[in-house]
């Protein structure tokens, strides 16, 4: 959980022009580029999907995909293994995992999550004990009136959906939850598959509001709608101390890896 802003700016951090940060090896100072390490080589011509029984792979020149520990990488769905397929095709000369993100969570699922459920699942269950939406700001009054305006509509939600009622407090000392309450809200997730709890993860993880994630999952919420809650906070300090540009490229990655997960999420289950 992240804490609240201070009536203070946040002392930024100095912005290095682009293009221009260095490091030394030993003697003469070398770009950052030229020491970065070296892409593998694009090997294949082309990356199609594959039924393969009730589940779809991804062939690079009709040679299965495979993941870093070497199983076969198998999806539940043809949208989510054409799309998967579809990153490989739009590679140039060199495999970038850094355009490879859906791939990247099938990865994740297969090799460490498959067998691992019940671990993440409980992981989960840690966010809607500790989340985002029941710690407010104290002050500024504007502050928490928009917290208030966005998130007190989500545990509305999650009381009458779920028979669940969220205590809330000011500022960031930990309040303990009904235990009862968090079970049903978690209840939302007690079919959930590996390919499933894996992207909820990395959104719960991204927003640290599981009850976000899940009133995106039943339709109360949409994705930028989550997003948008999830970031009151620092965009409310932005307004008042301006931006800064290390901190809107932490943002830009952030809601990158979000929108990555929610699309896995949604071709998954398609």
């Amino acid at each position: 959980m992240s804490e609240k802003p201070s009536d203070k700016p946040a002392e930024k951090s100095p912005v290095k022009p682009a293009g221009t940060a260095a490091v030394r090896m030993g003697g003469p100072r070398i770009s950052q580029e030229a020491v970065k390490r070296e892409l593998p080589k694009k090997f294949f011509r082309v990356a199609e999907a594959v039924q393969e029984g009730d589940t779809f792979s991804v062939r690079l020149d009709g040679r299965g995909l495979k993941t870093p520990k070497k199983s076969t990488l198998l999806v539940p769905t043809a949208s989510l293994a054409e799309a998967v397929a579809a990153e490989w095709n739009a590679l140039d000369a060199e495999i970038d995992p850094a355009l490879l993100r859906l791939t990247k969570i099938a990865n994740t699922v297969i090799d460490g999550v498959v067998g691992m459920e019940k671990e993440l699942h409980d992981d989960i269950v840690r966010f809607i004990g500790n989340d985002l939406l029941f710690y407010r700001a104290g002050t500024p009054r504007e502050l928490a009136a928009r917290q208030a305006a966005q998130w007190d509509p989500v545990l509305a939600w999650a009381g009458e959906r779920f028979g669940a009622a969220f205590k809330v407090t000011e500022g960031v000392m930990p309040v303990g939850q009904n235990l009862l309450a968090v079970a049903k809200v978690a209840s939302a997730l007690s079919d959930a598959d590996a390919m499933k709890l894996a992207p909820v993860h990395v959104l719960t993880t991204l927003t640290g509001s599981a009850l976000l994630v899940i009133a995106f999952l039943e339709g109360r919420l949409t994705a930028d709608e989550v997003w948008a809650a999830t970031h009151i906070d620092e965009l409310w300090q932005e307004e008042q101390w301006g931006e800064d540009a290390e901190a809107l490229e932490r943002r830009a990655k952030r809601r990158a890896e979000f929108d990555a997960a929610v699309r896995f999420l949604t071709l998954a289950q398609a």
